[in-house]
């Protein structure tokens, strides 16, 4: 290691009163030794210091060559303004000559012009604006000098195709810098060695990589918010802001308080219920999330680092990496669904190295305090997920290709050897390579006809688009975030508030009145894609949803849970959470059993609904999604019999107008692994499934392109355009990589096959226990009223669980 980076990092830490961790040393050491690496540590231990230091101290950190010397991704724009702020405070006390640069969706168009230029040597910058990069003229040119490339919230990125965008920039980066040293810093997960191998791709093979691990134990604090009296019979949804009087004191008596919620729908009414309840807290309140503004997010971020906000309910648009030091005190409204998502939250609090992160949990309904008790002994047991890498996403690959095309071109050989180095591509035939540069070229076998998908042509072996039209569509494409048509809102007056998706608006009549960024709104008219408003003063509106809100239970989790139920079962519980529910827990066993962890329970009743079976795997919504639906086809071959299907993350329901056959169903093994792939496949609508997977992948391969800013395609044009697409491929190509991809993604992502099987594999190892309860049970209740949910209004629905409760007691 060179002693000046050692000597000057060391003076400078001790010039802001720090003292350097050896974690930190030690990956000094690795970085200016050549090597590539991870950093692993907790939130709040000083791991961004650990690379920025010898990136900025490396002997060639003064050069003047042209072009970014080093690139730091980030996943969240909230996390690229404290780089930048830990960057120009490093360069400025190390002396440093460099520029520090942000590029993303949040860059006006005149800094973008401005860096494009002239670029700043240490640029931060997202997935998705790096490939804008890579589709500018000159872009092999522009990143010819750089050196280096840091990966910041690895994990978080790499369980997502953001993460195969990233895992296709690095190898692009690699094939223009051959010495390039690429770094990622992570939280700890499951599967670290497989997420290393994930981002070095063919730089892991060769066996010059580091991973510095912090020996640095942050010490978290659970600390649950308890309703006054236990409700027997729960539902979910209803509890938690019951518990508001029981938040406000804690904001109190907190300097700071970040409160989580898993939604943005929750964040708004979170804020409105707060402010109506404690209108002190006006003017020190504050709400953070992915739709509000640029302006309105860099505010309450500024005014948080200043210790000016009492308290911000936030989502997970302030997850990561984000160093508040005023924040003392976390809330968690709902189970997160993960252990490493709670760690990041509770990590907000306690920012600093050594200090303990303190976090309340607060539960949407009184059987969710399980969790709580589940994520503590998770966290003692330093159990963490795993983040398992897209593979073989053929729309993002296509997309990568068109995208190297618009800017300087590529020659195939070239890039396939690229490709064959990364892990998600690394097994791609010869022939579907062919097919891949078939597409762009042709839109392949079932397209060649048409013209507009003739996107790139071929100049002496050079794969380039020539069309500024197509280049233009197709920057305005990159990345692979999808979801719902968004549509501006602003005041009457032109501010700009932030972006609500489609669907919501058009549910709206001008003069409706709705709650967003905080502020009661009226609608005023629509406007091509904008929704102009105006305030209102009325006290109540609709709440927007967003799509893709739901957070799918973790197997970790799961088995977590399974535990504590497993504890109560025994009457070993110690938790004070699962103390508290020894009354529903006793119940449960009253009315119908409470399974140890070898047993597997089963309920039949009948009620003034009709027949229900009741299933409780605990293994999350995905999984008893398919797990329902098989059963219910298993069923069905035994009896014809018509089946209503409900779930949440302990279990699945079965509802008949007729007697269900469960006792006979059970001895043919109903549970059984024989034969499961085929029977998934018979008993969901998987090609439906499949239909509206493959909508996403259309967006993102560029077979549909949704609009010009300000003149996006509404929402059910996209899917009647995608459903197109699909069932032409269907008929005419039916070995089409795409439509591949969408029925993969289907039984691995959506119905989580993998898991399915293991959770069957289990069931298999435990005695079924089946029970005829009189009534239903705390178990099976909350899942028959998110079944009635779907049905009625939030006013209708409270009336109607009035009228279960009587008819079902808690007695």
């Amino acid at each position: 290691m060179d002693p000046i980076i050692w000597e000057k990092g060391e003076s400078w830490f001790n010039s802001q009163g720090w003292s350097s961790f050896g974690f930190q040393r030690e990956a000094w050491k690795a970085y200016s030794d050549g090597y590539c690496g991870l950093v692993n540590a907790p939130t709040g231990s000083g791991k961004t210091y650990s690379l920025l230091i010898p990136i900025l101290l490396e002997p060639s950190a003064n050069s003047k060559s042209k072009g970014p010397r080093a690139i730091w991704i980030t996943p969240i724009r909230a996390l690229a303004k404290e780089i930048e702020l830990s960057a120009n405070k490093a360069t400025k006390g190390l002396g440093t000559k460099w520029r520090v640069g942000v590029r993303s969706g949040d860059t006006s168009t005149k800094e973008r012009a401005k860096q494009k230029e002239n670029p700043p040597e240490f640029l931060i910058t997202t997935p998705e604006s790096l490939h804008l990069l890579l589709s500018q003229k000159g872009g092999t040119a522009y990143f010819e000098n750089l050196r280096a490339i840091v990966v910041d919230e690895w994990h978080e990125l790499i369980g997502s195709k953001r993460g195969v965008l990233m895992e296709l920039a690095l190898s692009r980066l690699k094939g223009i810098c051959p010495s390039l040293k690429v770094w990622g810093i992570s939280a700890t997960i499951g599967n670290m060695d497989q997420s290393l191998q994930v981002l070095l791709g063919n730089f892991y093979e060769a066996n010059r990589f580091k991973v510095i691990k912090a020996q640095i134990e942050k010490k978290v604090e659970i600390i649950s918010i308890f309703p006054d009296e236990l409700e027997r019979m729960p539902w979910s949804g209803h509890l938690g802001i019951q518990l508001l009087d029981k938040v406000i004191p804690i904001i109190n008596n907190s300097k700071s308080t970040l409160i989580f919620t898993n939604t943005r729908s929750f964040a708004e009414i979170w804020y409105q219920k707060l402010l109506a309840k404690a209108p002190e807290l006006s003017g020190i309140l504050a709400m953070h999330h992915g739709s509000i503004s640029a302006v309105t997010r860099n505010w309450v971020e500024d005014q948080l680092h200043e210790g000016k906000l009492k308290a911000v309910v936030c989502t997970s648009s302030l997850d990561l990496g984000v160093d508040f030091r005023p924040v003392e005190t976390i809330i968690q409204v709902g189970s997160p669904k993960g252990v490493a998502r709670f760690l990041q939250r509770a990590g907000r609090s306690g920012h600093q190295p050594g200090a303990t992160s303190r976090i309340y949990f607060l539960p949407t309904n009184s059987l969710e305090l399980t969790e709580a008790a589940a994520l503590r002994e998770a966290i003692h047991q330093k159990i963490v997920e795993d983040r398992f890498p897209y593979i073989r996403s053929f729309d993002v690959l296509v997309q990568y290709l068109v995208t190297l095309a618009v800017g300087d071109g590529f020659r195939p050989e070239e890039i396939l050897s690229e490709l064959r180095g990364t892990v998600s591509y690394s097994s791609i035939t010869d022939e579907e390579w062919i097919w891949c540069l078939n597409f762009i070229t042709s839109g392949g076998e079932a397209l060649t006809a048409y013209d507009e998908y003739r996107k790139v042509m071929v100049q002496d072996g050079v794969y380039k688009v020539e069309s500024k039209q197509i280049a233009h569509k197709h920057r305005l494409s990159i990345g692979t975030i999808v979801g719902d048509t968004l549509m501006h809102v602003k005041y009457a007056t032109g501010k700009y508030l932030g972006t609500i998706e489609e669907y919501f608006i058009s549910s709206l009549h001008i003069g409706d009145v709705f709650w967003f960024a905080g502020q009661c709104l009226e609608l005023v008219r629509i406007k091509e894609m904008e929704a102009h408003v105006r305030k209102s003063k009325r006290k109540s509106g609709k709440v927007p949803s967003w799509q893709g809100g739901r957070m799918p239970l973790s197997s970790q989790l799961s088995e977590m849970i399974r535990l504590k139920i497993d504890e109560s079962a025994s009457n070993k519980e110690s938790d004070e959470e699962m103390l508290f529910l020894k009354p529903l827990m006793d119940l449960q066993k009253n009315r119908s059993h409470l399974p140890t962890k070898s047993e597997f329970l089963i309920e039949y009743f009948q009620s003034s609904e009709g027949y229900h079976v009741l299933m409780y795997p605990f293994e999350g919504r995905n999984v008893h999604e398919g797990l329902g639906a098989l059963v219910a086809y298993r069923i069905a071959k035994i009896l014809p019999i018509t089946f209503s299907i409900a779930m949440n993350d302990y279990g699945f329901e079965l509802l008949s107008d007729q007697p269900i056959p469960i006792f006979e169903a059970v001895e043919t093994n109903v549970l059984g692994i024989e034969n499961l792939s085929t029977d998934i496949y018979a008993s969901i609508n998987s090609t439906e499934m499949a239909k509206r997977k493959f909508r996403d992948i259309a967006a993102i391969s560029g077979l549909i392109f949704k609009g010009m800013p300000g003149k996006r395609m509404k929402d059910k044009h996209l899917q009647s355009s995608s459903q197109l697409f699909f069932n032409v491929f269907h008929e005419y190509e039916s070995d089409n990589l795409l439509l591949l991809q969408s029925m993969g993604e289907v039984m691995d992502f959506q119905l989580e096959e993998a898991r399915l099987r293991q959770a069957l594999e289990r069931i298999a190892t435990q005695k079924i226990i089946i029970t005829e309860p009189e009534k239903p049970t705390p178990f099976a209740f909350p899942i028959m009223v998110d079944r009635t949910r779907e049905k009625l209004t939030s006013e209708k629905l409270e009336d109607r669980i009035k009228k279960m409760k009587l008819e079902y007691g808690d007695e």
